[in-house]
């Protein structure tokens, strides 16, 4: 028979080892959440830095307002894709922006132009954001001067950029032109 003494003591003892066993339990469950919000967290910082280096890549552009820059830097993208823009093509492209602004504005479109193309590897992500925007500034027929502009550039610096001809086909499309 177990004295009064000893059954307090194993009470006390059946007491602390159920609190040793659940203060082991909840510190185990409290390490396997703090895991899977670290997870989440990873998780969240991966998206949020792909969000900003999309952003980082269409900032150039996006500060784009003027129909003279956004020409200047689509005609630019299109006809360098790949390759160092040539002087003589640089020439023809101010030449051909000086045909519908000052020579200043000319300059200055070249310049940024050049600028914000080569901040952006790909002439397809400059066509999708300045092909509608200079859709919906330009009428039909200055929508044709500026695909008339890409071509008569392309074709100064010698070798035609070798996608040429599909770029041109999707700004076609940006343009709202049919499409062959």
């Amino acid at each position: 028979m177990l004295t009064r003494h000893q059954g307090g003591l194993i009470i006390l003892l059946g007491l602390l080892g159920g609190a040793a066993f659940w203060w082991y339990r909840i510190r185990y469950l409290s390490e396997a959440a703090s895991e899977v919000a670290d997870a989440v967290g990873r998780v969240r910082g991966s998206v949020r830095r792909k969000q900003l280096r999309k952003q980082a890549e269409l900032s150039p552009l996006a500060t784009i307002d003027d129909p003279v820059v956004a020409a200047a830097t689509l005609i630019i993208a299109i006809v360098t894709e790949g390759m160092a823009i040539a002087p003589d093509r640089e020439n023809v492209i101010r030449s051909a922006i000086s045909e519908i602004t000052n020579v200043g504005k000319a300059d200055e479109a070249v310049i940024y132009g050049k600028w914000a193309a080569s901040q952006i590897d790909d002439a397809n992500v400059v066509i999708d954001k300045l092909g509608p925007f200079l859709r919906d500034c330009l009428n039909e027929s200055e929508r044709h001067h500026v695909l008339d502009m890409i071509r008569d550039v392309a074709a100064a610096g010698g070798s035609l950029p070798p996608l040429l001809d599909r770029r041109v086909q999707r700004l076609r499309q940006k343009f709202g032109f049919q499409v062959n």
